[in-house]
């Protein structure tokens, strides 16, 4: 009998402790883990980072949509009587046309055409720019 009176006050004890161990864990990892989360949230008076990156996003899609409505891409042809046709000042060189049933060309520099068969007549080339309307 005495020797069941002690396994049962070392088992209480044993069970008291673990209790307090438990307790202590869950604490020790609940209380942080709920300090973080609050951090995370960004009460007032911070703003969350989603909430930034939308309105960063909405100004960027508000002006580049505005400058995109006032583009326009305006082209011109240039025409030499040589195997070279040289775009304006400001254009870039988008398509040539060579003479004489000629269909080997280059671009060159960005806005010259050149028509690389020999004796060519005439060179045309059609030039193209970006333009800001209004």
């Amino acid at each position: 009998m005495q020797l069941l009176k002690r396994n049962l006050s070392s088992s209480r004890k044993f069970c008291t402790i673990m209790m307090k161990l438990i307790v202590f864990v869950l604490l020790a990892v609940l209380i942080p883990a709920k300090y973080a989360s609050d951090q995370q949230s960004c009460g007032y008076p911070c703003i969350p980072e989603s909430q930034i990156n939308q309105k960063i996003q909405e100004a960027v899609d508000s002006k580049v949509s505005s400058v995109l409505l006032k583009s326009q891409l305006v082209c011109t042809d240039a025409f030499a009587r040589a195997a070279d046709a040289h775009c304006p000042s400001g254009h870039k060189a988008t398509g040539c046309a060579c003479g004489m049933a000629c269909g080997s060309w280059d671009i060159r520099d960005d806005t010259v055409c050149h028509c690389q068969c020999a004796n060519i007549d005439w060179t045309s080339a059609r030039c193209c720019k970006v333009g800001i309307v209004g």
